[in-house]
């Protein structure tokens, strides 16, 4: 694409994008921004209104000597001054109450936004990237609608007001002045589509510098015991060093309106001031008329600066606008049938029928997969790493959808009901245990947001978490850091199924629930598993053999395929890839079996 065809396009989507921010806002506080041009309406008129009265004040004071006209003008500059001061104060309390719940409107609409997107999305961006839309891009919003109305609705006002003074004072003049805004125009226009350049490249390094920060906080036992400090901090300083030259440029470029317009500016006035003595003195001409042309011209020009410099600061901010819609435009690929129905469960037969699914195209990672979790028992899933195990956890849960084949709990494809029922249905432990900054009891309480005090304690208990968590500083009530910072391993598994356990859903599903508890405590949960378990469905992961020998049914799952299925003793007796499995584990089948 051709370079001016290019920048027709950017022009265009910069249109777009701002057009949607205008529209958006403007109709959700639009009472409150009228109040607000009110406001700046007047504050406009008052500086237009103390250009006009120099000339009676140069007229009648001094050229006719009346000193009451004098004491009247000062009454009158002052009564100006204190209206102007009194509405510019409300035009800014109302403008930045305005900007402040925008920023809160659009975070509030990102993270409702994100919450709706599948896992999928996830895997596809980098959570610094999805931090920075969150904060700085809904902050962009803000700043770019606040400097187009302060700007617009202030300076542009003050200018119209005080042209119009000019105009009225010395039409002659005021053309002779106007000649330098051309050159302003296109140097500013020059100016903005370079600082775009510039915007989007420093979004950019901004969001790797909060990923950098980020996995240095979430990996900093790995950071320490590899000796990476050096490493990640000379990684940082690259970044920072990166953000800091971009956020140069800008404001580098942003700058150059200043002797852009202070050199245009300065010619501007002098020619008026010159021109307008000339025709004072040689042709006549009003010289109350000129002193108010002077003072018009003089108090135009700091508005005129905002306005020059509009375009330039609307430029950076738009960048971030546009991520931001780039975002919230994203749909996600798990959609919700208009007419799904709300999972009736009953046995909680859990079916999977020829299914098919992979997280890049044309590469599955279950193929075909057919097989039956028989409701009211415990189906165990047993494979190598990699074989599709915890894939299968997620397409229940319908995290993902699949590509061919169906998967049905009694009978109903979980395509086609909510997915807030078939999830409210079960009750998930993984082998990564997330824990949310909080109390250990609003941690559990995640299970379920109204159960009361006792049974929540009842699934701490079931757990066998009750005794540990009893033993900390503030026993329930007591604060636990990022991911669960502050309690061990173990500690943070029971705790996940004292989650699942308060639950109470009718259908389990357990990621090596148990990979974190050391045999004793292993022993002791297990023992509430098997109470929890019995009479519900159960689809149980494990690396650990000891764990499902006991299960109803076992699958064992390789390269996404069942490759063998029974209870533990017939998959012994079969002598097949189950019975190897248990060999490496135990030493001899028959002592497993046993």
């Amino acid at each position: 694409m051709r370079l001016p065809g290019l920048l027709s396009k950017l022009d265009a989507q910069r249109g777009q994008t701002l057009k949607r921010l205008v529209s958006e806002s403007i109709s959700t506080y639009a009472s409150r921004y009228a109040l607000a041009f009110v406001c700046m309406a007047i504050v406009a008129g008052c500086t237009a209104m103390s250009a006009w009265i120099m000339r009676d004040l140069i007229n009648g004071v001094f050229q006719n000597r009346d000193f009451t006209l004098a004491v009247w003008f000062g009454v009158t500059v002052f009564t100006v001054f204190l209206i102007k001061g009194v509405a510019a104060y409300l035009s800014n309390i109302i403008l930045a109450r305005i900007g402040n719940a925008i920023v809160a409107a659009q975070q509030a609409r990102i993270f409702r936004h994100l919450l709706g997107q599948g896992v999928d999305f996830y895997q596809q961006h980098v959570s610094a990237d999805l931090v920075t839309r969150v904060t700085h891009n809904a902050q962009a919003a803000r700043d770019v609608l606040q400097n187009i109305v302060t700007t617009v609705g202030r300076d542009l006002l003050t200018v119209i007001g005080l042209i119009g003074v000019m105009i009225y004072s010395d039409p002659l003049m005021f053309v002779v002045s106007g000649l330098v805004m051309p050159f302003a125009v296109l140097g500013v226009n020059r100016l903005r589509r370079r600082v775009r350049r510039l915007a989007q490249s420093e979004f950019t390094s901004l969001s790797s510098m909060v990923n950098v920060v980020q996995e240095t906080v979430q990996g900093v036992r790995i950071v320490k015991s590899f000796g990476m400090e050096d490493r990640m901090q000379a990684r940082m300083e690259e970044t920072i060093d990166a953000v800091r030259q971009r956020a140069d440029k800008i404001a580098t470029l942003g700058a150059r309106t200043a002797p852009l317009m202070e050199t245009l500016g300065g010619l501007a006035i002098s020619a008026a001031i010159v021109y307008g003595a000339w025709r004072v003195i040689h042709q006549g001409v009003d010289a109350g008329a000129f002193f108010a042309f002077v003072t018009a011209l003089l108090l135009a020009y700091d508005p005129a600066k905002r306005l020059a410099r509009l375009g330039v600061e609307v430029e950076k901010g738009l960048v971030g606008v546009r991520l931001m819609y780039e975002l919230l435009d994203t749909e996600s690929t798990l959609k919700e049938k208009p007419d799904a129905t709300q999972l009736a469960v009953g046995a909680g037969t859990v079916a999977f029928d020829k299914v098919t699914f992979g997280y890049q195209s044309g590469e599955p990672v279950v193929r075909d997969l057919s097989f039956i979790a028989a409701g009211g028992k415990t189906t165990a899933l047993v494979g190598p790493s990699g074989g599709g195990k915890s894939t299968i956890i997620s397409l229940v849960q319908r995290f993902f959808d699949v590509e061919a084949g169906a998967i049905t709990v009694d009978g109903q494809d979980v395509r086609d009901v909510t997915v807030a029922s078939l999830r409210g249905a079960m009750a998930f432990v993984s082998q990564d245990v997330f824990l949310f900054q909080g109390t250990v009891r609003e941690n559990i309480a995640v299970g379920r947001p109204g159960a009361t005090e006792d049974e929540i304690i009842a699934a701490a208990r079931a757990a066998h978490a009750h005794d540990f968590i009893t033993g900390l500083p503030e026993g329930y009530e007591t604060l636990i850091g990022e991911h669960g910072q502050g309690l061990s391993g173990g500690q943070r598994q029971r705790v996940a199924i004292a989650r699942a356990i308060l639950k109470n859903a009718p259908i389990m599903l357990l990621d090596e629930a148990t990979s974190a508890l050391d045999s004793e405590s292993e022993f002791e949960v297990q023992r509430a598993l098997d109470q929890l378990l019995d009479g519900r469905t159960s689809i149980v992961i494990a690396h650990r053999l000891s764990t499902v020998m006991r299960a109803d049914r076992i699958i064992v799952i390789e390269a996404g395929r069942v490759v063998e299925t029974g209870t533990h003793a017939d998959l012994i007796a079969r002598n097949g890839l189950y019975a190897h499995y248990v060999a490496i584990q135990f030493g001899a089948p028959d002592a497993a079996a046993e």
